[in-house]
């Protein structure tokens, strides 16, 4: 009986010990995954934002890109055309305007756009 209940323990002990080593193994990769994960976003981010640069010169731009200005945040830019004047924000694929971006949308949509000229002396 007491070789049983030794024999066991050893058991417990070797399973336990199994246990904590893939725990920990778990934890490890999950933190890879999320490592991984933070860098492809990172990478989206940089390629969005190299795109947007491009956008402008290429075919489907339906402005005259000599006459756009670049800003970057929190707009991409703005194009100047003879009787309207644009405000523009490119997205790929399935990005979505930011909260700021979908205010400055409705600012414009509701006209609240002004001009102001300030004299510096």
């Amino acid at each position: 009986m007491l070789e049983l209940t030794i024999a066991l323990l050893i058991i417990i002990a070797m399973l336990s010990f199994l246990v904590i080593v893939f725990y920990r193994r778990l934890i490890s990769l999950e933190q890879k995954i999320a490592e991984l994960a933070s860098e492809k976003q990172s990478q989206s981010v940089k390629y969005g934002m190299l795109v947007e640069q491009l956008v402008p010169l290429s075919d489907s731009f339906p402005f005259n890109p000599e006459n756009f200005r670049f800003i970057g945040s929190p707009i991409d830019g703005i194009a100047f055309e003879q009787d309207r004047i644009i405000f523009c924000e490119f997205k790929l694929a399935n990005s979505k305007l930011s909260g700021k971006e979908k205010r400055i949308k409705e600012l414009v949509e509701r006209k609240k756009v002004e001009w102001l000229e300030l004299r510096i002396r």
